[in-house]
């Protein structure tokens, strides 16, 4: 086995299964650290001692990398395999296996953890065929949000990536912040250049019902926003400890999407699960469209579709309506409808 290839698929199952970031970031060290050696040297400097003295490469992961090279599946990923053999969730099977992409990720060019690259990778490695790179704007200073020059020179890396990839896409996007007033966090130019454009609330979660209603509209209606985040802001759970959901008209705010063909997003994360069933349920009778996401900062977490699903499946969300099973020409002119 390829101990590269052991080492991110190690990586990837701890994220999936909402390990530690201290743990999985060294898989992902080591995994980076044997990008520097010539293949033909790696097993000399495994033998030789040479490895072991590497900086990124410790015991545990020399003895995954040792293994593999020896031509066995490392007793570590084994023992992981075992134990997060299947979806996270039993339900929504059919669902999940119906959904092409994901439309809300983020790389270490906000506050992701790994390169966009290790994120692509990785959802074409599950058989998405697109995934859509949404790091933040550059009012979330804390999550490192991208200036419009940052974000200008992340469109000519995806553009760079996307010339080396066949049956996958890299969507250009961006997770915008919904302002104060209700504008979008970003330069009208620039969003006219992306082809999704995720719009949440991140700030000031307890406003008051009447203002984050209309601050939610003015975003809603802005012909750049294709996708309403999280809508709630709610935190049920994880490290974060919780927050409540934010208050307002849910009745004005999913007719509003309705009518401007804003899809309601059906977060996966397990500690936002949002929005809660009862609005997914009223966004239905809205005839709102929806968008299952992973809103994955890790590549592991792009598995976390598999709650997502579960979820609509459990609200009876029809798989039409929901724009991540439509196939890529039909979502890229739905999404280009707006603008």
């Amino acid at each position: 086995m390829d101990p590269v290839d052991a080492l991110n698929e190690i990586a990837y199952l701890l994220e999936r299964d909402l390990a530690s970031s201290f743990k999985t970031k060294a898989f992902r060290t080591a995994a980076n650290a044997l990008g520097g050696i010539p293949p033909g040297e790696l097993a000399e400097q495994a033998g030789d001692g040479r490895l072991q003295k590497t900086k990124g490469i410790g015991g545990t992961t020399f003895a995954v990398i040792r293994q593999a090279l020896d031509g066995r599946v490392p007793d570590y990923l084994a023992e992981l395999r075992e134990r997060t053999a299947g979806p996270l969730v039993s339900e929504g099977a059919a669902l999940r296996a119906r959904l092409k992409g994901d439309l809300h990720s983020h790389s270490d060019w906000s506050d992701g953890t790994t390169s966009i690259e290790s994120m692509a990778d990785t959802a074409k490695w599950l058989g998405h065929e697109h995934l859509a790179l949404t790091d933040h704007s550059p009012n979330l200073r804390v999550a490192n949000g991208l200036t419009a020059e940052r974000l200008t020179k992340q469109l000519d890396a995806v553009a760079a990536l996307n010339d080396g990839y066949s049956g996958f896409r890299l969507l250009t996007g961006i997770e915008v912040d919904i302002l104060d007033d209700g504008a979008l966090d970003q330069t009208p130019r620039l969003l006219d250049k992306l082809d999704i454009v995720v719009a949440s609330v991140h700030s000031k979660l307890r406003m008051d019902s009447r203002e984050m209603t209309e601050r939610m509209l003015r975003a809603i209606a802005d012909p750049h926003t294709r996708i309403l985040g999280h809508c709630t802001g709610r935190l049920v759970e994880g490290s974060r400890g919780t927050r409540p959901p934010s208050t307002f008209d849910t009745e004005a705010v999913f007719a509003a999407c309705a009518r401007e063909n804003v899809a309601v997003e059906i977060n996966s994360r397990p500690e936002r699960r949002d929005p809660p069933s009862p609005l997914i349920q009223l966004a239905l009778d809205a005839g709102c469209l929806f968008s299952i996401d992973s809103d994955a900062h890790a590549p592991g977490q792009l598995g976390f579709l598999d709650y997502g699903a579960a979820r609509a499946e459990a609200n009876g969300v029809p798989a039409d309506r929901i724009v991540t099973t439509w196939p890529l020409d039909r979502l890229l002119a739905w999404a280009k409808a707006g603008s």
